[in-house]
Parts: structure tokens; C-alpha cells; sequence
């Protein structure tokens, strides 16, 4: 056997002992390497230039160092590869019915990804580093790496209709990292696309945020709109938001690979229930320091306290049968320090309790919001 071959085997090993449920390996420079590298850059570009990535602005400006790994650091030689399963222990799907509840994506119930598969990452590099004496760097979702195309070159799984990663082993859940490396290590082969006939992942978008199979529109994804897109959300996508407050699973949740999936086993990891099905109105109530401490270690904190009762106003104001708590759950949030609480406020009011909008009418013509004033006059228009 091979040094190579060994060395490969012996890093599979010990990524296992790390706690990774997958480990392959993909070359970074080869010619088929370039090829792929062209393929995703051309692609990201389209995307780009759609303007479907809406205000991810880090995407157009760090567009050519995402194209290929050798790109990101040029001795790269080859990638190792790593997922870690996080699969819920029941159907995401079923928190939908409760939209007096908040929905909160399954990987943000835990702690911080980030930072549990960072340290996972560093850990195997020492290791590697201390048996071959190679130059490394690792990567998890915080540097311009494509990390899907990559993952579905070595193998892990592929890219499904709705662009998220499918693993035949643990279905739409696993959480990727990158190992870079100087070294040359033999690649394995990649993984090929099983979706078929199938649009599950389409057919469940509440917002349509699939203009075509494989591509995304990141604007109307409940994700982005949730987690990344600062200001007002658009009037017409709040309707069919639900009571999503972070995230958004379905087209996850749906697939059929899913029958394979798994519980999550690292206990690092495991599910926090303060955040399944979060009450909305104890929500709405947080305050900057509140909504820190009740977040904290967790991907959520990230967003920001404004963006997230904003997000948490949308689920209010689709709330189907509203109790007088919701009511003045809502009325309590027209006085916000923050504009856009105030505005989605305004716009929750008057989906559960138009009347109390009306009542209350004069007071908000007297805030110096163009937020809440352009509320109140679309509300005028029908809009």
C-alpha cells in the first residue's frame, strides 16, 4: 500500500475520533479540479448577477476566491472533506401546526455549529500536521469556500433541486468543514445525483424561492429573510412566512433521503428544548440584554435583537386565531426604540386586530418613522 493510500486511511480513523460521521477527499488542483472550479464559478456568477443572493453582499466581493480551493490559498493540493450528522430527533415539519409557536431551524436549536466544528477541525489538522508534516488550514462556513460542490465532489453526498447538500446515509442533515492541505492524498470518487423525478423540495417552499431546479433565489427564501436580510421583510412574502422566526427547514425536511437519516450523537450538539416551539409573546418581549443571555452560544445572537423580534412580529401577525395576549403582545412593540420593530408592529396589528390599528391611529401618525409611516399608508391602499 501506498504512503498515500496509508496516510489517507489513518486520517479517516482519526476524524472518526474526532466525532466526524463522514471524511472524503477531493484533489484541488487536477484538471478535473479546474473544470469543477469553472463550472461553480460560472454558476455563482449567474447567481450574482440575478441579484438572487440579496444583500449577502460577501458573495460578489469575494466571487473568484470561492471558484476553486486553490483560489482561497494556491498550495492547496487536495481537501479532506468532513460532515457531522445534527438530524433532529422528530419531524420539523410538525412545529408548522403550532404557529402560536415559533419555528426556529433545527442546527440553530444547539450550540453554535460554528464553534463546535472548528475545534473538531483544528484538532485533526494538529494531527495531521504532527504525523506528515504538512501545511494546512481549516475552514467551516466562515471563508469564501464552496462547500457543497466540494462535498459533492469527494463524495459526501449531492447537491439536491433545492441546492442543500443530500447525504444517502443522514438525508438533508449534516453540518461540513474543510480540511486544506499541501499534500497529495488519492481522491475518492464523487457522489452523483439521486433526486430523480422528485420536486418534494420545490412543491413545500411556502414562498416559492425556487425559480427553477437547482437554482434559488435567496430573496424569497424564509431563510435568508429570517437570518440575513436587514430592514422591512417584503409585504407580500410575510403572509407566507408562517411562524418561522429562524431559519426554515421544509425543503430539508421533506425529502425523502431523510428516511435514512439519524439522530445526532454528539452531545455537544444535542438539541436545546428552550428552543423548540418557543412562545412568540415571551419572545416579543426581549430586550437587547435578554435576548443576548437567552441566546447566547447559539447562531442566533448572531442576527441581532432588532431582526429577530422583527421576525418574531411576522409570526404574530400570522397567528390564526390571536388571543387578546397576542394582541397586546403586538401593541407593546409599537413603542419599540428600534423603527422596524415598530413598522412590523404596525403591519402585525393590523393582520390579527385591525380595529385596536384603527383606535390607535393618531398616536402612530405621530411617529417620525418613514417605516411606520409607509406601513400605515400601504395599509391605506390595500397593499
Amino acid at each position: 500500500m501506498a504512503a498515500s493510500d496509508t496516510l489517507k486511511e489513518n486520517i479517516i480513523a482519526e476524524a472518526a475520533a474526532q466525532g466526524f460521521d463522514l471524511c472524503r477527499f477531493v484533489s484541488a488542483d487536477s484538471a478535473a479540479a479546474a473544470t469543477a472550479a469553472a463550472t461553480n464559478a460560472e454558476g455563482l456568477r449567474a447567481f450574482v448577477e440575478a441579484g438572487h443572493h440579496g444583500q449577502m453582499s460577501w458573495m460578489e466581493i469575494r466571487m473568484e476566491a470561492r471558484a476553486a480551493p486553490t483560489a482561497l490559498w494556491g498550495e492547496a493540493k487536495s481537501v479532506i472533506m468532513l460532515g457531522v450528522n445534527y438530524g433532529p430527533e422528530s419531524d420539523p415539519l410538525a412545529a408548522l401546526e403550532e404557529d402560536d409557536k415559533g419555528v426556529i431551524s433545527v442546527y440553530a436549536q444547539r450550540r453554535d455549529y460554528h464553534d463546535v466544528i472548528k475545534k473538531k477541525l483544528k484538532a485533526l489538522a494538529r494531527w495531521l500536521v504532527a504525523q506528515s508534516g504538512a501545511q494546512v488550514k481549516v475552514f467551516v462556513d466562515t471563508a469564501p469556500v464552496m462547500e457543497k460542490p466540494l462535498a459533492m465532489r469527494a463524495g459526501l453526498g449531492w447537491q439536491g433541486k433545492h441546492t442543500n447538500l443530500v447525504s444517502r446515509d443522514f438525508g438533508s442533515w449534516l453540518f461540513l468543514g474543510s480540511v486544506f492541505t499541501d499534500i497529495e492524498l488519492p481522491a475518492d470518487e464523487a457522489e452523483h445525483d439521486h433526486c430523480g423525478a422528485c420536486t418534494a423540495c420545490l412543491d413545500v417552499c411556502p414562498t416559492n424561492a425556487f425559480p427553477a431546479p437547482y437554482k434559488i433565489d435567496a430573496r424569497r427564501c424564509i431563510s435568508y429573510l429570517t437570518i440575513e436580510h436587514k430592514g422591512m421583510i417584503e409585504r407580500a412574502l410575510r403572509p407566507l412566512m408562517g411562524n418561522h422566526i429562524y431559519g426554515c427547514d421544509d425543503c430539508l425536511a421533506v425529502c425523502p433521503w431523510n428516511k435514512f437519516a439519524q439522530v445526532a450523537a454528539d452531545t455537544k450538539l444535542a438539541l436545546q428544548e428552550t428552543y423548540d416551539r418557543p412562545d412568540l409573546i415571551a419572545l416579543s418581549r426581549l430586550d437587547d440584554a435578554a435576548f443576548r443571555d437567552f441566546f447566547k452560544g447559539t447562531p442566533i445572537k448572531r442576527t441581532g435583537r432588532d431582526s429577530f423580534i422583527r421576525n418574531v412580529l411576522v409570526a404574530l401577525g400570522n397567528v390564526r386565531a390571536p388571543t387578546q395576549a397576542h394582541i397586546e403582545a403586538v401593541k407593546a412593540r409599537l413603542h419599540d426604540d428600534a423603527e422596524a420593530v415598530r413598522a412590523s408592529a404596525v403591519w402585525a396589528l393590523a393582520q390579527i386586530a385591525p380595529h385596536e390599528l384603527e383606535k390607535m391611529r393618531p398616536q402612530l401618525r405621530g411617529d417620525d418613522s418613514a417605516l411606520v409611516a409607509e406601513e400605515l399608508n400601504a395599509i391605506d391602499r390595500g397593499a
